[in-house]
């Protein structure tokens, strides 16, 4: 383990380019396909760009803010005293794999991950689990620091305040270092995009990177018919599907009759009554034209389709 850069006069844009020199603990789970809000995609195009995102939002201010308070949390539960790291580590024999941790903890090899969460994915956390994205960024640090441990802490806002234990588990750190190692050697070196996964992520990508098509050209499709061939399938299976659960609605609709639930056999099923609210843009248009034309909004966007030539 060595030190890359001291954080503690670095201003966040500094910071965020400094982390495109390796792969980071929060880079882990998505370079592994395992993180939902992330993806190899998204991690690639930020790591080869000299572009620097400064997006920020409440989430990610709060987290930050109450990253001081879960630390202290986790001292007065354990009795463990923690200190800041203030420094951007990489593993000597894995260049690429960097950490710049929550917390060291004094006298142990070990580290602390600071979490704050919503209730909303607090169910994410029951019965002692961990959110496997998270466990990665852990196992990521344990590579580097060479520990034996990793604390996190959570806290549920309003709820709970979690503290969880990983301990070091040379599988999992061998695995982690293969992946990354092949993402960082044959993806980011060599320029090499890795195949996009389907997430939500890749799509926000692959739209901020190609938002408007050059209107009139045409290129070649060449070497995805057996990918077309699947589409088509999935498109079909996809609409039998839909079918299936409909009659299956339009059959517990018609047991319901009038009444607004019914419970057994282990399931809850409500159909209510309720009410919504939604602008009669037609109406609008007709009557009202100038209201409509001055709070039209124009957006761009790019539609796939795919059919038989």
């Amino acid at each position: 383990m060595k030190k890359l850069v001291s954080t503690a006069n670095l201003n966040r844009e500094e910071w965020l380019r400094f982390r495109k020199r390796g792969i980071g603990g929060s880079d882990a789970g998505a370079v592994c396909g395992l993180n939902p809000y992330s993806s190899p995609l998204k991690v690639y195009y930020d790591k080869i760009s000299d572009e620097i995102s400064m997006e920020d939002n409440e989430a990610m201010k709060q987290g930050r803010d109450l990253e001081d308070y879960v630390a202290r949390r986790f001292m007065e539960e354990t009795g463990m005293r923690v200190r800041r790291a203030n420094a951007i580590f990489y593993d000597e024999e894995h260049p690429y794999m960097l950490a710049d941790a929550d917390r060291l903890i004094i006298g142990k090899p070990a580290g602390l991950e600071c979490k704050t969460v919503s209730p909303y994915n607090a169910d994410q956390w029951k019965n002692g689990k961990v959110p496997v994205h998270y466990q990665l960024q852990c196992y990521h640090y344990m590579s580097v620091f060479h520990a034996e441990e990793w604390y996190i802490s959570a806290l549920i806002f309003g709820r709970d305040f979690i503290i969880r234990k990983l301990t070091r588990d040379e599988t999992v750190i061998r695995n982690l270092r293969e992946m990354e190692g092949d993402f960082w050697k044959n993806h980011v070196e060599k320029r090499v995009m890795p195949a996009p996964d389907g997430s939500e992520a890749s799509d926000e990508l692959i739209l901020k990177n190609f938002q408007k098509a050059e209107t009139g050209k045409t290129i070649l499709l060449s070497g995805f018919k057996e990918q077309i061939e699947r589409r088509m399938e999935l498109s079909a299976l996809i609409d039998k599907m839909d079918m299936e659960k409909r009659k299956i609605d339009q059959e517990l609709k018609l047991y319901l009759g009038g009444a607004e639930c019914a419970e057994g056999e282990g399931y809850r099923v409500t159909w209510k009554n309720i009410s919504t609210n939604r602008m009669d843009m037609d109406r609008l248009k007709l009557e009202k034209p100038e209201i409509y034309r001055e709070y039209l909004k124009t957006t761009q966007s790019r539609r796939l389709t795919v059919k038989a030539a």
